[in-house]
């Protein structure tokens, strides 16, 4: 992507990579079947038999706690029918798996223990049925599944994009989100395509328009030409009268234990492609996750992150803290949402233009994204 000769402007994609299901089946192929995916923290399944369930692309993935303690993930997939072994988004196994269907069972790492009837089946070789199993990987307490037959490790997928955002990967492990509890979550059904809400994400432009709270609170969002030659590395203060990133600026939480002083009383917003936002701040974590369900629809899951003792100990109200980038959310979707009746716009058929201070981050996301389809940008 590159500007006109005559322009300071950009474009944008065309129209179609917004709305066209042939689109969207690629980059189901392409990018979420192939590249490192988000699915949830490894804290949602804490005891052997507890499960997740999470659509990956256009599969659904069953991640379970074995009674090692050790997490696997296979396809929701009963190797007899095909019928779905898990038919909620979380709960308990007990002690196997078993397929609501015709009572298939199989063991907590996928290999099938038995069948009805299984006197005269005895002569099968049950460990080449057993279930069909995707790869694994925690980082930082979130658990990443990879669908691809070989896929490269995930450190080396996620690390340089923390560090081409915040050019230092141990300033990253400082906030230690690992070691961190959930303390709010919400679920959004956007009625937009998944590209919209990143590109929204990765620009300020919007932010003087549609956020008062969120540039009362970071007065530097306030400027158009914030975000020009991309993202601060040093993150962005929080206004000088304010105590803390939260709605009313006055809900002071502890600070998280590991930052060091320079750390304090900044803002970091991040995209981990494909489908994770991450936002730090100096005493919580916020993490968005993202499903693409439809080239016109998006599920969004978004999680604040504080320490253990601060959920759990009842002295400490997080609602405000929660309801700042509540507020943000509810903007940003909304915005996405605007826009995405008019991309099948005849208005709009060769898509838009990026103003300067929005070229620098969405043209990184927009080489990555059509260098991941194969095509160039």
């Amino acid at each position: 992507m590159s500007t006109t000769r005559d322009s300071v402007l950009m474009p944008t994609l065309g129209s179609h990579y917004y709305t066209d299901d042939a689109v969207f089946e690629a980059e189901n192929e392409l990018i979420f079947e192939s590249q490192w995916y988000y699915v949830g923290r490894a804290d949602e399944i804490p005891a052997p038999g507890r499960f997740l369930r999470r659509r990956v692309g256009r599969e659904t993935v069953l991640l379970v706690r074995g009674r090692d303690q050790v997490i696997r993930g296979f396809l929701n997939v009963c190797r007899h029918r095909g019928a779905q072994l898990c038919l909620t988004e979380t709960g308990d196994t007990g002690k196997a798996i078993r397929c609501p269907y015709h009572a298939w069972t199989y063991g907590l790492d996928g290999r099938l223990i038995t069948a009805p009837n299984w006197q005269a089946m005895d002569s099968l070789d049950r460990d080449g049925y057993g279930l069909h199993d995707v790869h694994v990987e925690q980082w930082e307490g979130l658990l990443w599944v990879s669908l691809a037959e070989r896929p490269e490790p995930l450190r080396d997928q996620l690390r340089p994009q923390i560090e081409a955002r915040l050019a230092d990967y141990a300033k990253f492990e400082r906030y230690d989100l690992g070691g961190l509890k959930v303390g709010g979550r919400v679920e959004y059904d956007v009625a937009a395509n998944w590209k919209l809400i990143y590109e929204n994400f990765q620009e300020c432009y919007h932010c003087g328009t549609i956020h008062p709270e969120l540039v009362h609170t970071i007065p530097e969002f306030q400027s158009p030409a914030m975000g020009t030659g991309g993202y601060d590395p040093t993150g962005y203060a929080i206004a000088a009268e304010l105590d803390s990133f939260s709605l009313s600026g006055r809900t002071v939480l502890p600070t998280l234990p590991h930052l060091l002083p320079e750390d304090d009383r900044l803002y970091y917003g991040m995209v981990v492609r494909p489908n994770c936002f991450i936002s730090l701040v100096s005493d919580h974590v916020i993490v968005h996750r993202f499903e693409p369900l439809a080239p016109d629809r998006t599920k969004a899951v978004c999680e604040w992150l504080f320490p253990a003792e601060v959920v759990d100990s009842g002295d400490y109200d997080v609602s405000d803290a929660i309801a700042l980038f509540g507020k943000v959310n509810e903007q940003d979707f909304a915005a996405a949402q605007w826009c995405q009746p008019n991309m099948s716009s005849r208005a709009y058929r060769d898509g838009g233009v990026l103003v300067p201070s929005e070229q620098t981050q969405i043209g990184v996301f927009y080489r990555w994204y059509l260098a991941s389809l194969g095509e160039v940008a």
